[in-house]
């Protein structure tokens, strides 16, 4: 048996509702999305704080983004020089603003729920995939013996990977929040 600390050469394949809960991490957020605002009680001060918190999330998504060539190598530049998964990690940042911004501790139980279990087995799927893919690149690079690339940040990377729906989303979801306290609804 291998210590908890190192990472398997060999990928074992995720199972069959990890792969699925994987697949539907976004439809099931859209769902999710909507009761969130039905959720929520959102005031000025909440909005302001969870936005702040939310744009944070958002950057660390854009920043990885703009160093990320999916599928083309294990990149090792930018936030992934740290941190093995920063899209689920601004993921997770984002939504933590969203439930500062809801101020609704219902919809801090549903994007903690969302968050461990879409974003776990997503990272189980795509781990095993890496290793597929990669091999000892990737292992190398989880056991972090691999050296980082230097890489300068790119937009157009960024717009490549469409980090501008993810954007989006945090500006919608941010607007919504802000027109119920403006209305009152």
């Amino acid at each position: 048996m291998m210590p908890s600390n190192v990472v398997s050469p060999v990928a074992e394949p995720p199972g069959g509702m990890a792969r699925r809960l994987a697949r539907w991490r976004v439809p099931l957020g859209f769902v999710a999305g909507p009761i969130a605002l039905a959720l929520a009680r959102p005031t000025w001060q909440s909005v302001a704080t969870g936005g702040a918190i939310m744009a944070a999330g958002e950057l660390v998504r854009v920043w990885a983004a703009g160093h990320l060539e999916k599928g083309r190598e294990v990149t090792r530049s930018g936030p992934y020089r740290y941190v093995a998964h920063p899209l689920y990690l601004g993921s997770a940042v984002v939504g933590t603003g969203l439930a500062v911004a809801t101020s609704s501790w219902w919809v801090t139980l549903l994007v903690t729920a969302y968050v461990l279990v879409t974003f776990v087995a997503a990272i189980r799927s795509e781990e095993a995939e890496l290793r597929a893919a990669f091999g000892e690149e990737y292992v190398a690079y989880r056991q972090r013996r691999s050296p980082p690339m230097a890489r300068p940040f790119s937009f157009s990377r960024a717009w490549r990977n469409r980090e501008y729906r993810a954007v989006g989303g945090v500006v919608a979801a941010w607007g919504l929040l802000a027109l119920r306290v403006l209305f009152g609804l």
